[in-house]
Protein backbone atom coordinates (compact mmCIF):
# COMPACT_ATOMS: atom_id res chain seq x y z
CA UNK A 1 0.00 0.00 0.00
CA UNK A 2 1.52 3.47 -0.92
CA UNK A 3 2.39 5.63 1.64
CA UNK A 4 -0.48 7.89 2.87
CA UNK A 5 -0.36 11.53 4.36
CA UNK A 6 -0.85 12.35 8.14
CA UNK A 7 -4.28 13.87 7.93
CA UNK A 8 -5.64 10.81 5.65
CA UNK A 9 -4.18 8.46 8.07
CA UNK A 10 -6.04 10.61 11.46
CA UNK A 11 -9.47 10.02 9.09
CA UNK A 12 -8.99 6.58 8.63
CA UNK A 13 -7.95 6.11 12.72
CA UNK A 14 -11.14 8.23 13.67
CA UNK A 15 -13.54 6.14 11.34
CA UNK A 16 -12.16 2.94 12.46
CA UNK A 17 -12.71 4.34 16.26
CA UNK A 18 -16.36 5.22 15.76
CA UNK A 19 -17.53 2.43 13.41
CA UNK A 20 -16.08 0.30 16.84
CA UNK A 21 -18.75 2.34 18.76
CA UNK A 22 -21.64 2.39 16.32
CA UNK A 23 -20.80 0.44 13.01
CA UNK A 24 -20.51 3.71 11.33
CA UNK A 25 -19.60 7.43 11.17
CA UNK A 26 -20.82 10.18 9.59
CA UNK A 27 -19.28 13.36 8.07
CA UNK A 28 -20.33 15.52 11.36
CA UNK A 29 -19.03 12.68 13.89
CA UNK A 30 -15.78 12.75 11.70
CA UNK A 31 -15.38 16.55 11.46
CA UNK A 32 -16.17 16.96 15.76
CA UNK A 33 -14.21 14.62 16.19
CA UNK A 34 -11.21 16.03 14.49
CA UNK A 35 -11.67 19.52 14.65
CA UNK A 36 -12.06 20.18 11.29
CA UNK A 37 -14.73 21.66 8.73
CA UNK A 38 -17.45 19.40 7.09
CA UNK A 39 -15.88 20.49 3.63
CA UNK A 40 -12.25 19.47 5.31
CA UNK A 41 -14.10 15.99 5.80
CA UNK A 42 -16.19 15.79 2.26
CA UNK A 43 -12.78 16.22 0.67
CA UNK A 44 -10.63 13.95 2.26
CA UNK A 45 -13.49 10.74 1.98
CA UNK A 46 -13.02 11.70 -1.84
CA UNK A 47 -9.38 10.50 -1.56
CA UNK A 48 -10.06 8.00 0.47
CA UNK A 49 -13.08 6.35 -1.37
CA UNK A 50 -10.71 7.15 -4.86
CA UNK A 51 -8.08 4.80 -3.28
CA UNK A 52 -10.50 2.22 -2.20
CA UNK A 53 -10.48 2.62 1.79
CA UNK A 54 -13.85 4.00 2.70
CA UNK A 55 -17.09 3.29 1.00
CA UNK A 56 -20.32 6.35 1.63
CA UNK A 57 -24.02 6.24 0.57
CA UNK A 58 -24.41 9.67 -0.86
CA UNK A 59 -24.54 11.70 2.39
CA UNK A 60 -24.92 9.44 4.66
CA UNK A 61 -22.69 6.33 6.35
CA UNK A 62 -18.96 5.83 6.02
CA UNK A 63 -17.85 2.54 6.42
CA UNK A 64 -13.98 1.30 5.85
CA UNK A 65 -13.55 -1.05 3.48
CA UNK A 66 -11.37 -4.26 3.85
CA UNK A 67 -8.07 -2.26 2.76
CA UNK A 68 -9.68 0.68 4.69
CA UNK A 69 -9.93 -1.22 8.01
CA UNK A 70 -6.03 -2.70 7.52
CA UNK A 71 -4.70 0.49 7.38
CA UNK A 72 -6.74 1.97 9.96
CA UNK A 73 -5.99 -1.09 12.35
CA UNK A 74 -2.15 -0.65 11.46
CA UNK A 75 -2.70 3.24 12.60
CA UNK A 76 -4.22 2.35 15.69
CA UNK A 77 -1.95 -0.31 16.27
CA UNK A 78 1.07 2.20 15.99
CA UNK A 79 -1.14 4.71 18.10
CA UNK A 80 -1.73 2.19 21.17
CA UNK A 81 1.30 0.71 21.33
CA UNK A 82 3.36 4.04 21.31
CA UNK A 83 0.89 5.61 23.66
CA UNK A 84 1.44 2.72 25.92
CA UNK A 85 5.23 2.81 25.78
CA UNK A 86 5.16 6.46 26.95
CA UNK A 87 3.24 6.23 29.49
CA UNK A 88 4.12 2.92 30.60
CA UNK A 89 7.86 2.85 30.10
CA UNK A 90 8.67 6.95 30.56
CA UNK A 91 6.26 7.45 32.48
CA UNK A 92 4.73 10.35 31.13
CA UNK A 93 0.79 11.63 31.85
CA UNK A 94 -1.71 10.09 30.07
CA UNK A 95 -2.50 13.22 27.97
CA UNK A 96 1.09 13.72 27.39
CA UNK A 97 1.59 10.24 26.06
CA UNK A 98 -2.00 10.19 23.48
CA UNK A 99 -0.44 13.83 22.45
CA UNK A 100 2.82 12.26 21.88
CA UNK A 101 1.50 8.91 19.67
CA UNK A 102 -0.24 11.16 17.62
CA UNK A 103 2.62 12.60 16.57
CA UNK A 104 4.83 9.72 16.80
CA UNK A 105 2.56 7.15 14.91
CA UNK A 106 3.37 9.25 11.43
CA UNK A 107 6.73 9.90 11.78
CA UNK A 108 8.55 6.96 13.01
CA UNK A 109 10.32 4.57 10.94
CA UNK A 110 8.81 0.95 10.44
CA UNK A 111 11.90 -0.36 12.45
CA UNK A 112 11.79 1.92 14.72
CA UNK A 113 8.42 1.35 16.25
CA UNK A 114 9.13 -2.03 15.59
CA UNK A 115 12.06 -2.15 17.75
CA UNK A 116 10.07 0.22 20.78
CA UNK A 117 7.25 -2.70 20.29
CA UNK A 118 9.79 -5.37 21.19
CA UNK A 119 10.74 -3.49 23.91
CA UNK A 120 7.98 -3.10 25.47
CA UNK A 121 6.44 -7.13 24.25
CA UNK A 122 10.61 -7.74 26.69
CA UNK A 123 9.02 -5.64 29.32
CA UNK A 124 5.67 -7.30 29.73
CA UNK A 125 7.09 -10.83 29.29
CA UNK A 126 10.01 -10.52 31.71
CA UNK A 127 7.29 -9.08 34.09
CA UNK A 128 9.62 -5.99 34.64
CA UNK A 129 6.88 -3.95 34.66
CA UNK A 130 5.84 -5.42 38.54
CA UNK A 131 9.49 -5.18 39.55
CA UNK A 132 11.75 -1.87 40.53
CA UNK A 133 13.12 -1.98 36.96
CA UNK A 134 10.17 0.54 35.56
CA UNK A 135 10.31 3.13 38.31
CA UNK A 136 14.62 2.77 38.50
CA UNK A 137 14.21 4.28 34.32
CA UNK A 138 11.53 6.69 35.37
CA UNK A 139 12.95 7.70 38.26
CA UNK A 140 16.27 8.20 36.49
CA UNK A 141 14.55 10.26 33.48
CA UNK A 142 13.10 12.21 35.66
CA UNK A 143 16.61 12.86 37.06
CA UNK A 144 16.15 11.74 40.61
CA UNK A 145 18.53 8.97 42.38
CA UNK A 146 18.22 5.76 41.51
CA UNK A 147 16.71 3.30 43.98
CA UNK A 148 18.90 0.14 44.94
CA UNK A 149 22.47 -0.87 44.29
Amino acid sequence: MEKMSESLEDYLEAICQICEKSQVARVKELSRRLGVKSASVVGALRVLRDKGLVSQEPYGYIKLTKNGEKAALDVLKRHRALSGFFSDVLGLNSQIAEQEACRAEHALHKETFKRLARLQEFIARKGMQSTTFLKEIKEYIDGKEMIGP
